[in-house]
């Protein structure tokens, strides 16, 4: 070793002060430093894995919200569809509630019209007697009796003689219900004998109603069914016209 140039004392001096300096770096400054890399690994990987599911988490809260949002969407368009039928609904019922009410008053209307002409044809009756009374006597050149004179009237105005109504004299006829015209309102007691007679023609079962028209002049036009019994006085003066040309 001398003849190399080695001094083996120092050589071994070397090589134990290296073993320590090896130990000691081991011991102070590798293991810190590979407990130290370690530990950042574990962190990053842990941060990793936090990322990881944060992402996940993140990805089921927008899922879970559009889905929230989609439930919202549609139970909003079915309240709204819902509310518009309702208001639909409430906007019909207004309306029918409307007509209803504006048919009942001209239903009304047209009942107090009808109720007042009545009443001014009824008051009309009186005058149209008192002339016809007065033309009457001027024609055949002598006075009537009073009992007379209103016999004669109300058997022109009722159609109605001798308790039988004049139109269904020698007629056949059957139905559920009859109609009734007269050219001025007809009294209680003129109902009362039209429809006993009507009823005797057609049945207890029937029903009997009551009309108002001045163009016919006098006597009674009846409605059964199709069948049209005509015993008004324009009636029997177009016959006579019909039987002078």
């Amino acid at each position: 070793m001398d003849k190399l140039g080695i001094n083996l004392g120092f050589l071994l001096f070397q090589i134990f002060n290296f073993l320590i300096l090896m130990i000691l770096l081991y011991a102070f400054a590798y293991h810190p430093i590979v407990r130290m890399l370690e530990n950042r690994r574990q962190k990053i990987a842990q941060g990793n894995e936090d990322a990881r599911i944060a992402g996940e988490a993140r990805a089921n809260a927008e899922k879970e919200a559009a889905r929230i949002i989609a439930e919202a969407q549609s139970k909003a368009g079915q309240m709204v569809r819902e509310a518009t039928e309702r208001a639909e609904l409430a906007a019909k019922d207004v309306r029918a509630a409307t007509e209803a009410e504006a048919g009942k008053a001209r239903e009304s209307a047209l009942a107090e019209v009808g109720e007042e002409r009545n009443r001014i044809l009824g008051d009309l009756r009186g005058q149209v007697a008192a002339l016809s009374i007065a033309a009457t006597q001027k024609l055949i050149g002598e006075a009537l009796d009073e009992k007379r004179q209103h016999a004669l009237i109300n058997d022109f105005f009722s159609g109605v003689k001798s308790g039988k109504v004049v139109a269904l004299e020698g007629a056949q006829v059957s139905g559920a219900s009859a109609d009734v015209t007269s050219a001025l309102p007809l009294t209680k007691d003129e109902q009362e004998k039209v429809k006993k007679d009507v009823l005797a023609k057609m049945g207890k079962q029937a029903s009997v109603t009551f009309r108002v028209d001045p163009a016919i002049l006098g006597g009674l036009v009846l409605r059964v069914g199709d069948k049209v019994l005509d015993g008004s006085v324009a009636a029997q003066l177009e016959g006579l016209r019909q039987s002078l040309k």
